[in-house]
């Protein structure tokens, strides 16, 4: 009998796929993006290697992941997230264990990045779609979910700090092959399905409306091409790429920033793990309240604002009370980031091409977060200092805020077709 089964008429399966997939973003970001930092200094002493060299590898590797972005998302339209998430686990795992061989620069390069677009089909675009499709009137909630486990991540990062210090980083590599592998394939396996239909059930547990009883739900949207079209989505896509720049090269460079002031490896990442903890709580409860706003783009603001307030701060002071205040900020701030894109494209654009456009987005997006971790380690190893990197960061996050801003006075075209599609009655 299947997990399905069990728990139909007790408790929604919803619930049971987003506990699972919470896991699994924790596992997925843990093993990668919240332990990119702890690979920069070992690959430097063993190899030689600059710090510019060393995060143009996990720059050249997300432009991978980026332009791979559309066809991942066109093939989770097709044919559901769960296909996909068993095929990128199995990769990517193979995939991690290429990486522990690495022996080159443009080994580094070229390994990292077929992790990179393997990764993308078992990791942010199949779960912001599958749980959106579990999802409607509670979206904001399960997406608050879903995204502590992208902050429940750093934990697992600790793990891999422990395996580098007593294995070295290929152990950590295969390491993250064996974890890999190890949960997501059962759990794709076993437990994922794409959609309420397939266990008999309804979006959020009930049937909203009579005509849901009696037809077989459909996903509603416009395509990838519509709302490319739509002066919105690029603001979206310009706001969002100069957020990711901001957050992106503070993630990949922050274990080394704390070493450069004079933090150990070991405390680092638990400045790390305590920093993602404390995101828990921001995420659930950015997931809870960004309902209460009229647009989503207003609650990016708010977020910006304590990003923006965070670089100051650090900016000025790097004791242990400036960093902790910035720790507190920061946490703040970055609670809703996984959360924005699902919530702004499902609102704008709809369901029914959600993991194309998120994929395009993505390609954008790209531009930012390749380009970020690759600046900052150019101005540190011009500079030997983090000052200039913390300025740029601060202002790409304010440039976020201003667009934001002007995405916030355009129209949802999806509302406008949703209002010609379902005109009041007369």
């Amino acid at each position: 009998m299947t997990l399905a089964r069990l728990a139909k008429g007790r408790i929604y399966y919803g619930w049971i796929v987003l506990a699972g997939s919470m896991a699994a973003t924790a596992i997925g970001a843990g093993v990668s993006i919240w332990s990119f930092g702890l690979y920069v200094d070992p690959l430097e002493k063993e190899f030689g290697w600059s710090r510019a060299e060393v995060s143009a590898g996990f720059s050249i590797s997300l432009a991978a992941a980026g332009i791979a972005g559309p066809l991942v998302g066109r093939w989770i339209d097709i044919r559901g997230p769960r296909e996909v998430i068993l095929v990128g686990a199995i990769m990517t795992a193979a995939t991690y264990a290429l990486l522990a061989l690495t022996s080159s620069l443009w080994q580094w390069f070229l390994f990292l990045s077929i992790n990179a677009v393997f990764r993308q089909m078992m990791f942010f675009i199949p779960f912001m779609a599958l749980i959106s499709r579990w999802f409607a009137q509670k979206r904001g909630v399960a997406l608050g979910i879903l995204g502590a486990g992208f902050s429940m991540g750093a934990f697992v990062a600790v793990a891999v700090e422990a395996v580098i210090s007593e294995f070295g980083w290929e152990g950590s590599f295969i390491f993250s092959a064996v974890v890999t592998v190890g949960f997501f394939v059962p759990f794709s396996l076993f437990l994922v399905r794409d959609d309420p239909e397939d266990v008999g059930e309804f979006v959020d547990g009930e049937p909203q409306t009579q005509e849901d009883r009696e037809k077989p739900r459909m996903l509603r949207g416009m395509t990838s091409r519509e709302a490319m079209r739509t002066p919105l989505f690029w603001f979206i896509a310009a706001a969002m790429t100069l957020f990711l720049f901001g957050v992106f090269g503070w993630i990949v460079h922050q274990v080394p920033f704390y070493e450069s002031v004079g933090v150990s490896r070991s405390t680092a990442a638990q400045i790390v793990a305590l920093t993602a903890g404390g995101g828990i709580f921001s995420r659930l409860a950015f997931g809870f309240i960004v309902h209460r706003f009229r647009r989503v783009e207003i609650a990016a603001m708010w977020l910006l604002a304590f990003l923006v307030t965070g670089m100051l701060v650090l900016s000025i002071d790097t004791s242990a009370a400036g960093i902790s205040i910035f720790v507190v900020v920061w946490v703040v701030g970055s609670g809703g980031g996984p959360l924005l894109e699902p919530l702004l494209l499902t609102r704008a654009f709809g369901l029914s091409h959600f993991a194309t456009i998120l994929g395009l987005l993505g390609v954008i997006e790209t531009v930012g977060i390749i380009v970020s971790p690759l600046a900052a380690g150019v101005i540190f190893d011009t500079t030997d200092s983090y000052d200039l990197v913390l300025m740029m960061l601060g202002a790409a996050l304010a440039g976020s805020f201003v667009l934001f801003y002007m995405a916030s006075r355009l129209p949802h075209p999806m509302e406008e077709l949703e209002a010609a599609a379902d005109p009041p009655p007369h």
